[in-house]
This record gives C-alpha cells, structure tokens and sequence, in this order.
C-alpha cells in the first residue's frame, strides 16, 4: 500500500524545467559582490544566489524529475543564421561572468540535478525539447522561468509557467488574461508586434492591440499570410484602426513578418532524452559539494546542502 501511495505522490508532482540562465542573471544584478572564489578572486554571488535558489527548491519542493537548462548559443545560434541581428544587442559574457556562468552549471550538476546547454540551440528550444518529451507523462509540467516567451508551449491545463522565486504561478488561462491571446498563438503575438528585448523585427506600426485585434479576426500569421494571398487587398474589420496602413506594412514587411515569426517559435524535436527516468533527480555528490562550496568563497552553505 504504500509502495502505491508513494507512486501517485510521485506522478502528481510536477517535471520541473529550470530556465536556469534567467535566474543567475537575476542574482548577477541583484545580489552585491560578498563572495570570490578561493583561486581566482572571481566574484560569486551570482553563483551563491543560484546555489541557494536550487537548494531550496529541492528543499521545498523534493522533486522527482528535474533538467536545468543554459543559455550558451548567444551569436552563434541557428537563428542568427535566419537573421543575423537577433540579440545582437546582448553582449557577450566576460571573463567575470562566464566563470559564474561555468560554475552555475557545475554546481547543478553535482546537486544531481540533468543539465542541458548547446552551441546551436537555446535554452528555451532545450526547454521546449524536453516539455514535448515529458507530456507522455500524466505528471504536470512546470517550466520555472520569468520569460513569458516559454508561454507558448503550454498545451495542457495541468502546466504552467513558475516564477518560483516570486513564487508566481501561470497556467493557460493566466496567459490569455495577461496577453488577450492563447498561448499557442503567443508566438503569433511576438511575431506581428517584435520584440526589443530579443530584437525580433516585427511588422512596423503593429503594437500589441492591433496584434491582438489581428489575431482575434485570423487565428494566426498563417492564415493572415493565406488571406493576404486569397485577396487582391486584404481588407480589415473597420474596427481596426488604421487599418489601410497597417494593410500596407504588413504587405512591406511580409517577408519580415515570416521571419519573425521563426525566430520566436521555439524549437520542440531535438531528441535530448530518450526515457522519462533520465530527468531523475540524483543524489548530490556529498564530497565535491563541500569542496566546490569551499572554492567558491561560501564554504557555509555547505550545511543546507548536507541537510538535503
């Protein structure tokens, strides 16, 4: 009996997806330079407050299947080969920071958490890889970002989008309330109006309320794209203000339009796993926790990570 009732606790706690990235920016801006490594003299409080972050969470929420997933394609990513300028106002790590970026990584592997990183492919193509291959789980799915980007791969009512540093959780239907549009079609939403943060193009003169207004009367880009094709001039509902120049723009910038749209579809199909069980949370390696802890200058947190 309770072989079975560990079994449904298990099946009913969430696969947690870490955009692992987003969280060690967090705490390289936001925490001050207390910690440096033992050899270099590297600061390391983004690699304290990262640390920190995956030890609570295995403390709290003793998870059964865990990937972290790391940004290391900036420049080099297939995207920049679809269009060139894509994050291209992102600066490159330096050594400071790419030291800090290594060790995060490392740490989350000897907590036993699976790590994920590629050359070619981002975090949020990882992400998506690996949301696919979990939903042949009943299990929940919770993708532990704060980039509304990811938004787009929720297909079940039982994921959701976890902030859990906030501790803000946003499931399919907090989605559509914050953005008027479906999380599938998210990835239309970016596409028409761009996005400055990634430097996606977008078709100029659309904002969010006419991508939304678009939206609303097509269901997609593609079907834009068809009626646009079908029509000798693409006609708007008349509620759609501007409607004739946003008609031209989006006859301008078509070709643009389409390539937008494949910079923020995120990638699902790279075969990262073959099995379920592969995401399975480790033991942590003891031994070279403390001697990691100790090389990074916070030799005291050793003890939360004894405990888990």
């Amino acid at each position: 009996m309770k072989k079975a009732i560990d079994q449904q606790r298990n099946r009913s706690k969430p696969v947690l997806l870490i955009d692992a990235s987003i969280y060690i920016f967090q705490y390289y801006f936001s925490m001050p330079d207390h910690w440096f490594s033992e050899q270099e003299q590297w600061p390391t409080a983004a690699v304290y407050g990262y640390t920190a972050f995956l030890i609570r969470l295995l403390k709290e929420q003793k998870p059964r299947r865990v990937a972290a997933c790391f940004d290391e394609s900036l420049g080099q990513c297939f995207r920049n080969d679809i269009y060139p300028d894509y994050k291209m106002s992102r600066a490159l790590p330096d050594e400071a920071l790419e030291f800090q970026l290594q060790a995060c990584k490392q740490v989350t592997q000897l907590l036993g958490i699976n790590t994920f990183a590629s050359d070619r492919y981002e975090a949020d193509d990882l992400i998506g890889s690996l949301y696919r291959q979990c939903k042949r789980s009943p299990s929940p799915i919770a993708v532990l970002t704060r980039d509304k980007d990811l938004a787009q791969l929720l297909s079940r009512e039982q994921d959701f989008l976890w902030d859990y540093a906030a501790d803000q959780a946003f499931y399919a239907g907090d989605i559509t309330d914050k953005f008027s549009v479906r999380p599938h079609q998210l990835v239309d939403y970016l596409a028409l109006m761009g996005d400055t943060v990634d430097d996606i193009p977008g078709v100029p003169g659309i904002g969010a309320k006419t991508a939304v207004k678009l939206l609303e009367e097509f269901g997609s880009v593609s079907n834009l794209l068809l009626a646009m094709d079908d029509a000798d001039s693409l006609v708007l509902p008349t509620h759609i203000r501007g409607a004739a120049r946003i008609v031209a723009n989006l006859q301008q910038y078509r070709e643009q339009l389409v390539v937008s749209k494949q910079l923020a579809t995120i990638v699902t199909d790279l075969p990262l796993i073959d099995a379920l069980a592969e995401l399975d949370v480790k033991k942590p390696d003891i031994q070279q926790c403390e001697q990691f802890c100790r090389l990074m200058g916070f030799p005291q947190l050793y003890q939360s990570i004894a405990k888990l």
